[in-house]
């Protein structure tokens, strides 16, 4: 399949959106292991290009290169998943994605097919696989196993310190009546959960925390039976296993003892399918990754007395 070919067939895999169905495109990294990136963070599909190296650069880093009028790195993806390095190798493929609205290349050995995969078949990985957190979910495709990369977790490891919450945002937090200061953070991605847990911390906002939507569904519907553990919002993740955050919405919306939930959507996926997305199921907000005091001012007017 060619870039072109490409992009025209991801455009064709948006209506899977808000189904709990994800189309993925499968590539390998040096050997007969089979990952996956969600289609819809993927531009193009290029063959290496010719690149450019600063002395300083971060050892994961391949260089950057000119992509449509714009300087972006390139990561070399099977050194940072452990594999040899790609870099000097000139039959590598390089992938070309967006990611919290910033755009970058990963080198990978080959790309293969794009598959469609339910949310159910996605599962999380078991610790035994040996991926650590550089894999969010694991699934089978024609009976091999498909690791789904986790490219937050990459991407920290190469730039590791999030942006901070600032000063104000922090005072105001402090001065603000919120009653109760509790809610769930829902994220597939052990960095993307930390960071969130880290972020309400300065906010003194009590987070419970799930892996996906339907570890948030089980959690809420059992507190919904009980007067002593309330929440007013849920901040989830889009792309996650078993239940993703288009139907944990839906799911919200569609009990009635959760439909008074706040809900936000807390996404890396970008483009304006997610607009629609939101509102067709019900979400209150959707802001894209990571933006600390956007999601901080987001989360203190949705959790006010008087929107409740």
């Amino acid at each position: 399949m060619t870039g072109g070919a490409l992009l025209d067939s991801v455009e064709s895999h948006t209506r899977l959106a808000g189904h709990n169905r994800v189309a993925m495109l499968l590539f390998r990294l040096g050997d007969g292991q089979l990952f996956g990136i969600n289609v819809f963070k993927v531009r193009e599909v290029l063959r290496k290009p010719p690149m450019e190296r600063l002395p300083g650069m971060h050892e994961l880093l391949a260089g950057s290169f000119d992509y449509r009028g714009k300087t972006i790195p390139v990561i070399d993806l099977a050194a940072a998943l452990g594999y040899q390095p790609l870099v000097d190798v000139d039959s590598a493929h390089l992938v070309v994605t967006e990611f919290s609205r910033s755009m970058q290349g990963f080198l990978v050995t080959d790309f293969q097919r794009i598959v469609h995969c339910t949310g159910e078949s996605l599962e999380a990985p078991s610790s035994t696989l040996g991926f650590g957190g550089r894999v969010s979910a694991v699934s089978r495709v024609d009976g091999r196993l498909m690791a789904v990369v986790d490219v937050e977790h990459v991407l920290a490891s190469i730039d590791g310190a999030p942006a901070e919450l600032s000063q104000h945002i922090q005072n105001e937090a402090g001065h603000r009546e919120l009653a109760p200061r509790r809610i769930m953070v829902v994220d597939d991605s052990t960095v993307a959960r930390l960071r969130l847990v880290n972020l309400f911390k300065q906010m003194n906002i009590e987070c419970l925390v799930a892996q996906d939507g339907r570890e948030a569904l089980d959690a809420l519907n059992q507190m919904a039976e009980s007067d002593d553990e309330k929440i007013t919002l849920v901040i989830s993740d889009i792309e996650m296993p078993r239940l993703d955050g288009y139907a944990l919405t839906r799911a919200i919306r569609d009990t009635p003892a959760l439909r008074g939930l706040k809900v936000v959507l807390h996404s890396s996926l970008s483009g304006v399918f997610n607009e629609a997305l939101v509102r067709d199921v019900g979400a209150d907000r959707f802001i894209a990754k990571f933006q600390p005091d956007l999601l901080a001012k987001t989360v203190l007017e949705l959790m006010l007395p008087s929107t409740n």
